[in-house]
Protein backbone atom coordinates (compact mmCIF):
# COMPACT_ATOMS: atom_id res chain seq x y z
CA UNK A 1 0.00 0.00 0.00
CA UNK A 2 1.91 3.49 -0.99
CA UNK A 3 1.01 6.55 0.93
CA UNK A 4 -1.53 8.03 -1.50
CA UNK A 5 -3.71 5.64 -1.14
CA UNK A 6 -5.53 5.00 2.64
CA UNK A 7 -7.98 2.09 3.82
CA UNK A 8 -9.74 2.24 7.08
CA UNK A 9 -9.22 -1.48 8.85
CA UNK A 10 -9.71 -2.78 12.42
CA UNK A 11 -7.30 -2.52 15.02
CA UNK A 12 -6.79 -6.66 15.13
CA UNK A 13 -6.61 -6.37 11.75
CA UNK A 14 -3.97 -3.54 11.22
CA UNK A 15 -2.10 -5.50 13.92
CA UNK A 16 -1.70 -8.48 12.13
CA UNK A 17 -0.49 -6.72 9.36
CA UNK A 18 2.02 -5.24 11.25
CA UNK A 19 3.15 -8.37 12.48
CA UNK A 20 3.66 -9.99 9.16
CA UNK A 21 5.51 -7.32 7.50
CA UNK A 22 7.75 -6.66 10.91
CA UNK A 23 6.79 -3.28 11.25
CA UNK A 24 4.86 -1.69 14.21
CA UNK A 25 1.65 -0.10 14.04
CA UNK A 26 1.79 3.66 15.52
CA UNK A 27 -0.88 5.71 16.05
CA UNK A 28 -0.47 9.24 14.57
CA UNK A 29 -3.71 11.06 15.20
CA UNK A 30 -5.85 9.28 18.15
CA UNK A 31 -8.49 11.75 18.67
CA UNK A 32 -9.57 11.29 14.99
CA UNK A 33 -12.33 9.90 14.22
CA UNK A 34 -11.35 6.74 13.27
CA UNK A 35 -7.99 6.94 15.68
CA UNK A 36 -5.28 7.12 12.15
CA UNK A 37 -2.51 4.65 13.04
CA UNK A 38 0.46 3.61 10.50
CA UNK A 39 2.60 0.14 9.97
CA UNK A 40 5.94 1.43 9.96
CA UNK A 41 9.52 0.90 10.92
CA UNK A 42 9.02 3.13 14.27
CA UNK A 43 12.70 3.44 15.64
CA UNK A 44 13.39 4.53 11.81
CA UNK A 45 10.92 7.40 12.15
CA UNK A 46 12.88 8.35 15.52
CA UNK A 47 16.02 8.52 13.99
CA UNK A 48 14.76 10.21 11.03
CA UNK A 49 12.83 12.99 13.00
CA UNK A 50 15.84 13.60 15.17
CA UNK A 51 18.21 13.97 12.02
CA UNK A 52 15.45 16.74 10.71
CA UNK A 53 15.94 18.30 14.27
CA UNK A 54 19.42 18.73 13.94
CA UNK A 55 19.76 19.87 10.64
CA UNK A 56 17.59 22.89 11.36
CA UNK A 57 19.23 23.74 14.46
CA UNK A 58 22.37 23.62 12.63
CA UNK A 59 20.75 25.93 9.88
CA UNK A 60 19.92 28.26 12.03
CA UNK A 61 21.62 31.26 12.38
CA UNK A 62 23.94 31.73 15.54
CA UNK A 63 24.18 35.72 17.04
CA UNK A 64 27.56 36.63 18.04
CA UNK A 65 28.16 39.39 21.09
CA UNK A 66 30.97 41.27 20.51
CA UNK A 67 31.68 44.09 23.01
CA UNK A 68 33.97 47.64 22.95
CA UNK A 69 35.19 49.16 26.29
CA UNK A 70 35.14 52.86 26.84
CA UNK A 71 36.27 55.02 29.64
CA UNK A 72 34.49 58.50 30.62
CA UNK A 73 37.59 60.73 28.77
CA UNK A 74 38.58 58.44 26.21
CA UNK A 75 40.64 60.49 23.69
CA UNK A 76 39.92 61.45 19.90
CA UNK A 77 42.40 58.73 18.56
CA UNK A 78 41.04 56.12 21.23
CA UNK A 79 38.00 56.63 19.90
CA UNK A 80 38.42 55.96 16.29
CA UNK A 81 40.54 53.01 16.82
CA UNK A 82 37.90 51.59 18.70
CA UNK A 83 35.13 52.98 16.30
CA UNK A 84 37.28 50.98 13.15
CA UNK A 85 36.57 47.68 15.17
CA UNK A 86 33.10 47.92 16.28
CA UNK A 87 32.45 48.35 12.56
CA UNK A 88 34.14 45.35 11.40
CA UNK A 89 32.63 43.14 13.73
CA UNK A 90 29.09 44.75 12.31
CA UNK A 91 29.95 44.30 8.55
CA UNK A 92 30.78 40.17 10.17
CA UNK A 93 27.45 40.14 10.85
CA UNK A 94 27.82 40.40 14.96
CA UNK A 95 25.84 42.56 17.37
CA UNK A 96 27.72 45.09 18.91
CA UNK A 97 27.80 45.94 23.08
CA UNK A 98 29.71 49.09 23.46
CA UNK A 99 29.84 50.45 27.14
CA UNK A 100 31.58 53.19 29.09
CA UNK A 101 33.05 52.07 32.50
CA UNK A 102 33.19 54.71 35.23
CA UNK A 103 35.51 53.73 38.10
CA UNK A 104 35.77 55.97 41.52
CA UNK A 105 35.17 59.47 40.92
CA UNK A 106 34.29 59.15 37.29
CA UNK A 107 30.42 58.87 37.61
CA UNK A 108 30.59 62.56 37.60
CA UNK A 109 30.93 62.25 34.12
CA UNK A 110 27.36 60.56 32.82
CA UNK A 111 27.14 63.11 30.51
CA UNK A 112 30.16 62.47 28.77
CA UNK A 113 29.91 58.97 28.69
CA UNK A 114 26.24 59.21 26.91
CA UNK A 115 27.95 62.11 24.23
CA UNK A 116 30.29 59.18 23.47
CA UNK A 117 27.82 56.25 23.34
CA UNK A 118 25.87 58.46 21.18
CA UNK A 119 28.72 59.77 19.00
CA UNK A 120 29.79 55.96 18.55
CA UNK A 121 26.15 55.10 17.26
CA UNK A 122 25.79 57.89 14.98
CA UNK A 123 29.56 57.26 13.48
CA UNK A 124 28.11 53.45 12.41
CA UNK A 125 24.70 54.34 11.42
CA UNK A 126 25.45 53.74 8.00
CA UNK A 127 25.81 49.61 9.12
CA UNK A 128 24.07 49.68 12.40
CA UNK A 129 20.71 50.39 13.79
CA UNK A 130 20.71 50.92 17.65
CA UNK A 131 18.58 48.57 19.36
CA UNK A 132 18.13 50.14 23.03
CA UNK A 133 19.74 53.96 23.87
CA UNK A 134 22.58 54.36 26.32
CA UNK A 135 21.19 53.77 29.54
CA UNK A 136 23.05 52.87 32.84
CA UNK A 137 23.92 49.45 34.92
CA UNK A 138 25.60 49.74 37.60
CA UNK A 139 29.02 51.74 37.06
CA UNK A 140 28.23 50.90 32.65
CA UNK A 141 26.50 52.91 30.75
CA UNK A 142 25.66 50.60 28.12
CA UNK A 143 24.29 50.56 24.08
CA UNK A 144 23.31 47.75 21.53
CA UNK A 145 23.78 47.95 18.02
CA UNK A 146 22.48 45.89 15.65
CA UNK A 147 23.89 44.98 11.89
CA UNK A 148 21.50 46.45 9.16
CA UNK A 149 19.90 43.84 7.32
CA UNK A 150 21.96 43.58 3.70
CA UNK A 151 19.29 44.21 0.67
Amino acid sequence: MDGAEAEVVTTSVAIERAVEAGLDLVEIAPTAKPPVAKIMDFKKFLFEQKKKKKEIKSKAQKVVLKEIRFGPNTDEHDFLFKLKHGRKFLEEGAKLKAFVFFRGRTILFKEKGEILLLKLASELADIADVEAMPKMEGKRMIIFLNPKKKQ
